[in-house]
């Protein structure tokens, strides 16, 4: 991928990511302030379900179908990565589907016995069957990423916000005209609207860009083989993304009970959550747009790079991205230690959210820089490293949640936070560093 290529993928994601994301935030208050602080965490403590789920089916295969078609084109397969992608896309449905339905069933165990709050239960019902649809969703848009066309898929990133925010508010209104109680449910109605318009449009752009490559899904050649490969792939890729969002869940389920420990109550504690995850986090990730839209440009940049054997302008790409995202994280941390108070106040309302956005501002330079490396590293075919990476911060994050937490509140888990990004930048680093220190080494595809 050229760097004008390069260059005008992050800016178009970015600016898609700037917009959502400021969507998000004014939905984010509306929710604020219909559901409140304690509606807002319930929905929270939904999303990690949905998270771990996704990861089992799609998002390990997702990690594939941008490298594995990335480095296909940069080949001239385009043909194969075409069938790249609808095989690793059959692969991912076919486990949807299957998990979607046991889901459904068995609804109440996961609400009340995993997730411990039996108000997520119509949540969890609503997650059902707006599952299978983010997967194909994923899948798709890692396909366009891998093409180089970023401008599909951040129109339909936009048209999903927009139905989602609409949806939601329309279900407000409703509510309001027939003088019911606005509970959490708001939220899982704007997400499923959301996910149905972004599947509906993901999948009549694809028909038309294959109908126009004159592409036949029945001149697929060795199917079955493939499909082997794509799995086989795709194992190190799903076992990171499962393993790192099982902790993930594991963290914020513990999280609620070990603030009643410290001396909250039920409500207090799931209210301090909610202005956590759905006021302070999101600002101090709102810059990130432009970090992880980078990094969705990495990864098939740096996969089409090894495959064409150019290592010196892969060692080139992590310099650039590393001081870039360092420069950009420590910008983003004067400013939230400067005016994180009045950003807090001003947008949501809240002195305890201000007070999060302080605390939490040195983290930026870490955070950011962590997603652009991880990309690089599975753009390489690291995934086995990110996996310990990944791993050691998750499960150091979840020690000072148990022990921390009890005897010093939330701002125990903000220092778990700190200490988890710090860790994980410094075996980043280590690792690429290495990578770009041994020219033997090497990390091919089996696809390739």
């Amino acid at each position: 991928m050229s760097k004008e290529h390069f260059l005008k993928g992050t800016l178009i994601l970015t600016c898609t990511g700037l917009l959502s994301r400021l969507a998000g935030f004014f939905y984010r208050i509306f929710l604020s302030h219909t559901i409140g602080a304690q509606g807002v965490g319930i929905y929270q403590l939904s999303l990690p379900l949905s998270t771990l789920l996704l990861a089992v089916t799609a998002l390990g295969m997702q990690a594939v179908i941008s490298r594995v078609c990335a480095s296909l084109s940069a080949l001239g397969k385009d043909h194969q990565a075409k069938d790249a992608f609808l095989l690793g896309t059959g692969i991912c449905m076919f486990c949807s589907v299957c998990i979607s339905f046991l889901l459904y069933k068995n609804a109440g165990l996961f609400a009340v016995q995993i997730l411990k709050e039996p108000a997520t239960l119509p949540l969890v019902y609503l997650m059902a069957f707006s599952f299978p649809l983010s997967a194909l969703h994923t899948c798709i848009n890692s396909y366009y990423y891998s093409m180089k066309q970023t401008l599909i898929p951040s129109c339909i990133q936009l048209l999903e916000q927009a139905v989602r925010i609409g949806s939601s508010y329309l279900v407000f209104l409703i509510l309001l005209s027939e003088k019911k109680p606005v509970t959490p449910l708001l939220a899982g109605i704007g997400a499923l609207c959301g996910e149905i318009a972004a599947c509906l449009a993901s999948l009549l752009t694809l028909g038309i860009h294959f109908q126009k490559a004159s592409y036949k899904i029945t001149a697929i050649s060795h199917p079955f083989t493939s499909i082997r490969q794509l799995f086989l792939e795709s194992v190190p890729h799903t076992l990171n993304k499962v393993l790192l969002t099982l902790l993930g869940s594991i963290e914020v389920v513990l999280i609620p009970g070990q603030l009643q420990a410290y001396g909250l109550s039920r409500t207090d504690a799931l209210g301090v959550y909610g202005v956590f995850t759905g006021m302070a986090l999101p600002l101090l990730l709102f810059p990130s747009a432009l970090t992880t839209s980078a990094a969705v440009m990495l990864m098939p940049s740096v996969a089409q790079l090894q495959a064409l054997g150019n290592r010196k302008r892969i060692s080139y790409v992590i310099r650039r991205s590393c001081m870039g995202c360092l420069f950009l994280g420590s910008i983003c941390s004067l400013f939230f230690l400067l005016f994180g108070h009045f950003a807090g106040v001003f947008l949501f309302n809240s002195i305890t959210a201000g007070n999060y956005i302080t605390s939490l501002a040195l983290i930026c330079p870490f955070l950011y820089m962590n997603t652009a490396m991880a990309s690089i590293l599975n753009g390489l075919g690291k995934a086995s490293r990110c996996l310990f990476h990944n791993m050691s911060g998750a499960l150091l994050r979840i020690l000072f949640v148990l022990f921390a937490i009890p005897s010093m509140g939330i701002r125990g888990y903000f220092y778990g936070m700190l200490s988890g990004e710090l860790l994980l930048s410094l075996l980043h680093l280590t690792a690429l560093i290495r990578y770009c220190t041994h020219p033997k080494q090497t990390f091919p595809s089996r696809l390739q």
